[in-house]
């Protein structure tokens, strides 16, 4: 209690005049937040923190809070004061809709501690009261923020105590005339409601036991005026038609003693006719399970039973039928475990002897995954942890994040590599017109963590450059197609034998290079090629050959690889014969090839490669990129990687871009691949290709 005391003390020296948004004075606000607190019989730690949270920002600065009241108490302090600033926020934003459940998760995603916002709850219940005394302006802004966030937040973290009046004082601030109307016909007051119920409860209990049914629990609330309207108003009845304005709920040990109660109710009051569910035989979609019945009770007056098994009643709380969940038609699936989970941690708070154990499960478990930001004009934005400005841009609009050159967070210049924070308010820098840079892609430099939004990059950049690559792609099947001596060949019956619509998607992925040369060519010669002769094959012509090349079908020729275009497989190839230095090897497509005088293409021979393993060829590369300090190293290294030897590096540097040459050896165009695309990913990289 002795922190108790310094907070008492603490508040009466730095309160001074303040007030409330409720315009109660600051003092008189804290004191009744607490008090509602304690009655729900939590620590005086919880109770110090309400006392202090609304005190002037220099008044409870963590260097001057920690000497005086320790880290633990700093940080609920710290902690309540954050969820404050939410009024301020919620002053300038209209919280509806689908606005509303986004704010309820980003205001449990900031607290680190249950314990604040359990703390907040009390507060806005302790403004509640305090406006009966307040303009009517003020009145009803107070009440419909907690009608929109906080009444329903109490309901999802079971805090009964909290929820009806929450809902009640709004519901008379908003709907005076209704409220009014409501109050009336009850024709009494709620203490002679819950006596009532209170009677009925203790008469039923000593009929079960006396009927042979023991251990059930029983338990009994008058209905209250928010809740006995809201039903009104969902199911379009009139008042005479509620029949649960008071109700009483039985719990029993099997479903058995459920009808067996059911039975004994009956035969003490009378059934109103049509006011019977079975929910046990007939469960609710959501799985929700009990009997429910409405019966002229004592004095006459309406009362609804209802009953279910102990396991029952907390499947109906906890589970998949949780009562918050077909009350408001919550959120996903995910969150509603959540929720759920932070439920039973409620009730095994007592069992829990130390608080900061408490405070380390909620932060584990609620929402560790997300964050909740803001726009400009305050819509709450959920991302995923690590989520930078750069993403946020793409998740409130697309082409809100092709043009983004920049943000500010909280109004302050960040980079768009920040890992941003739940509360936060991001806006974003753009460019009247413009597109995503392809370095937005580079995993090395962070700019992107969602994968929605990479996708959204690689989509612009397929649309910007599909003119382009379906120009590539058409040139590079006529060259297959010459290559094959193929004519009228059906493009729509290829493109459909290769899975795409339209003959222009095949002319797109291949100049995408989604599709390579060596797919296309197997394609075209299982579709449109004939079957050749088997041909009759010497014996003497199977052994293998040391140059990995077959010509016209036999091994052991002399042949050397062209230095023009140096082949490799699986690249199509051809040879040529020369005088004294035997067959030279070239791509089929090489230019120096198609452009041969016609009195030289007779020396023109098939070549094909062997199966010569160890084999080693040269391949000429190009890279162009922004040049930096530690580039060629970034290079060199995937090449060791992927086993590579380069034999010739050729570098030129002007404008600050370098553009480097080499010349590799490999083993075949698939390890050139893999390098190639490793290298298009290097910080920087604008080109990487095979010359």
């Amino acid at each position: 209690m002795k922190v108790l005391a310094g907070a008492v003390e603490w508040l009466a020296r730095h309160a001074d005049d303040g007030r409330a948004d409720s315009n109660a004075p600051l003092v008189t606000h804290a004191l009744g937040a607490a008090a509602i607190l304690a009655g729900m019989r939590f620590d005086p730690e919880t109770l110090a923190a309400a006392l202090l949270c609304g005190l002037p920002d220099k008044a409870i600065r963590r260097d001057v809070l920690i000497p005086r009241f320790g880290p633990t108490l700093t940080a609920l302090v710290e902690g309540a004061a954050k969820l404050a600033r939410m009024d301020r926020l919620l002053s300038e934003i209209n919280p509806e809709g689908d606005q509303s459940e986004a704010l309820r998760q980003m205001l449990l995603a900031m607290a680190n501690d249950i314990r604040v916002v359990f703390i907040k709850l009390a507060e806005r219940t302790q403004a509640l009261r305090e406006a009966a005394q307040a303009e009517d302006s003020l009145k009803r802004r107070i009440a419909g923020e907690v009608r929109e966030l906080y009444a329903p937040l109490a309901n999802r973290l079971g805090a009964w105590q909290l929820k009806w009046e929450l809902e009640d004082l709004s519901c008379r601030y908003l709907e005076p005339e209704n409220y009014s109307h409501i109050a009336k016909s009850l024709s009494e007051r709620r203490l002679d409601r819950e006596w009532y119920v209170d009677q009925v409860v203790k008469q039923l209990s000593l009929a079960l036991e006396a009927d042979g049914i023991h251990g059930a629990a029983l338990t009994g609330r008058p209905k209250h005026i928010a809740s006995i309207l809201a039903k009104m108003r969902k199911k379009r009845l009139s008042f005479d038609e509620v029949y649960d304005v008071r109700a009483v709920r039985v719990l029993v040990t099997d479903i058995k003693d459920c009808y067996h109660a059911l039975g004994l109710v009956h035969s003490l009051w009378q059934p109103i006719p049509g006011q019977f569910d079975d929910y046990i035989s007939r469960p609710k979609g959501n799985g929700y399970k009990s009997l429910h019945t409405a019966v002229e009770g004592p004095e006459s007056k309406a009362l609804e039973v209802q009953i279910r098994t102990f396991d029952m009643h907390q499947e109906a709380e906890l589970g998949v039928a949780a009562h918050w969940r077909y009350k408001e038609g919550g959120g996903g699936g995910e969150q509603q475990d959540k929720i759920a989970w932070l439920r039973q941690l409620l009730d095994w708070k007592q069992e829990l002897a130390d608080s900061h154990e408490l405070a380390q499960h909620f932060r584990n478990e609620l929402f560790q995954d997300e964050v909740f930001v803001l726009t400009p004009q305050g819509k709450v934005v959920p991302l995923n942890s690590g989520a930078t400005p750069l993403d946020f841009a793409y998740a409130v609009h697309t082409e809100l994040g092709h043009r983004c050159r920049g943000a500010k967070v909280d109004g302050v210049l960040a980079p768009l590599d920040t890992a941003l924070k739940t509360g936060q308010r991001v806006e974003v820098l753009t460019v009247k017109q413009g597109g995503p840079s392809r370095d937005w892609l580079n995993p090395h430099l962070g700019v992107l963590k969602t994968s929605r939004a990479r996708n959204k990059v690689r989509q612009w950049f397929k649309q910007q450059d599909l003119d382009t690559h379906i120009q590539e792609g058409r040139a590079l099947l006529e060259r297959a197609l010459h290559r094959l001596n193929l004519a009228n060949v059906n493009l729509e019956k290829l493109a459909g034998r290769m899975k795409f619509a339209h003959q222009e998607d095949l002319f797109a992925a291949l100049g995408r290079g989604d599709i390579g040369v060596g797919q296309l060519d197997r394609v075209l010669q299982e579709e449109f090629v004939p079957p050749p002769e088997k041909p009759v094959v010497n014996p003497s012509k199977r052994k293998g050959n040391p140059s990995g090349v077959l010509v016209e079908g036999e091994a052991g020729l002399l042949t050397q690889m062209a230095g023009c275009c140096k082949p490799a497989p699986p690249d199509p190839i051809v040879g040529y014969t020369t005088q004294g230095h035997g067959v030279t090897i070239h791509r089929a497509d090489c230019l120096v090839i198609e452009q041969l005088p016609p009195e030289k293409q007779g020396r023109l021979l098939q070549a094909s490669w062997g199966r010569d393993a160890d084999q080693i060829f040269s391949v000429d590369i190009e890279l162009v990129a922004r040049d930096r300090s530690g580039l060629l190293k970034d290079i060199t290294e995937i090449m060791a990687q992927e086993k590579i030897n380069a034999i010739r590096v050729n570098t030129l540097t002007q404008h600050d871009t370098a553009r480097m040459e080499f010349t590799v050896e490999v083993r075949d165009i698939s390890q050139l691949m893999r390098f190639l695309a490793r290298a298009g990913h290097v910080r920087g990289m604008e080109t990487a290709r095979r010359k």
